[in-house]
């Protein structure tokens, strides 16, 4: 396991380093420079600004200069918001990015595989019908389409619910319940299927033989092994609801990484673009070891050996 774990961080670090080597050059390779769009800004001014952020230098000069601070975590002062460096800005945003995220995981998680499991049990029944309505409608309508349509009926039409911020548990409800209506109907799907064939397993006949509750053989032999390809997409699903979360959050006015993303995008901000890249980069590098470490607690045959 310690060399199996050593050599999964070797590659992380390797991964990181061709994310942030990508990052940089592709964010290089646009024609211009952020002060282009500053009209009332002189030539000398602009190459002043420029000589600041070591904008005038070679790029190779930049590239390792940028990898140094990088190693230090230090991603550097905003462009366009010169008395804020982006570690202020990913200790701000981060945190409310993160609580959306995670509490749309969760609720995807646990809806997700709620829905499956009635699917499979009440096999081509009225429940699986509608489990799997909603699965396909969540899948087919994408979450900035299912913002619009929440805060059309529940904020506009209903008002039930505020349409923005993020002040309390209410102006939470919109925002996450868009963000995880995708993964959900991604884990019901999937769950349905592997809980029908697992239901059909020689073990499961076994266990019913035995005279198991109905309860004791769904949770501890089929939903178990039945969750295996559900943790398998956990590390993409993940991504997809944190980079996801962007335009939620944008839709919506919450303070999170989105709002200073899609800003530092429009105005070309090269530290917030690389450095918000290669921090979510990391952390999700992160989940996706997690989500393999956790192959062997759901499925103790999985086990690490040497090849023969």
């Amino acid at each position: 396991m310690g060399k199996y774990i050593f050599k999964r961080f070797m590659a992380m670090l390797v991964t990181i380093w061709v994310i942030t080597t990508l990052t940089f050059f592709l964010m290089h390779s646009i024609p211009g420079s952020p002060f282009n769009q500053e009209r009332n800004t002189s030539e000398s001014v602009r190459k002043n600004l420029e000589a600041h952020y070591h904008l005038d230098k070679p790029l190779y000069e930049q590239y390792f200069t940028y990898l140094k601070s990088i190693a230090q975590f230090d991603f550097g002062p905003s462009i366009k918001k010169p008395s804020q460096t982006v570690n202020d800005m990913l200790g701000r945003g981060f945190p409310v990015s993160f609580e959306l995220g995670i509490t749309a995981l969760i609720i995807a998680i646990a809806s997700g595989i709620t829905l499956g499991v009635l699917a499979a049990l009440k096999h081509n029944g009225v429940i699986d019908y509608i489990a799997m309505t909603i699965a396909v409608l969540g899948i087919s309508i994408p979450n900035f389409v299912m913002a619009t349509l929440l805060i059309q009926q529940f904020a506009v039409n209903w008002h039930l619910l505020p349409a923005a911020t993020w002040a309390s548990t209410k102006h939470m409800i919109l925002p996450t319940a868009a963000l995880a209506t995708g993964p959900m109907a991604i884990i019901a799907r999937l769950t349905r299927s592997n809980m029908l064939e697992v239901l059909t397993q020689d073990y499961i006949k076994m266990a019913r033989a035995k005279g198991l509750s109905p309860v004791k053989i769904i949770i501890k032999h089929a939903l178990r092994n039945a969750l295996m390809p559900v943790v398998t997409i956990l590390g993409t699903l993940t991504a997809g609801i944190l980079t996801g979360s962007f335009v939620i959050e944008k839709i919506f006015a919450i303070p999170g990484m989105g709002k200073y993303f899609v800003d530092s995008i429009n105005s070309r901000d090269y530290p917030v673009i690389m450095g918000t890249t290669v921090f979510y980069s990391v952390f999700l590098i992160i989940m996706l070891f997690v989500v393999d470490l956790a192959y062997g607690v759901l499925d103790p045959r999985i086990k690490l050996h040497k090849k023969e």
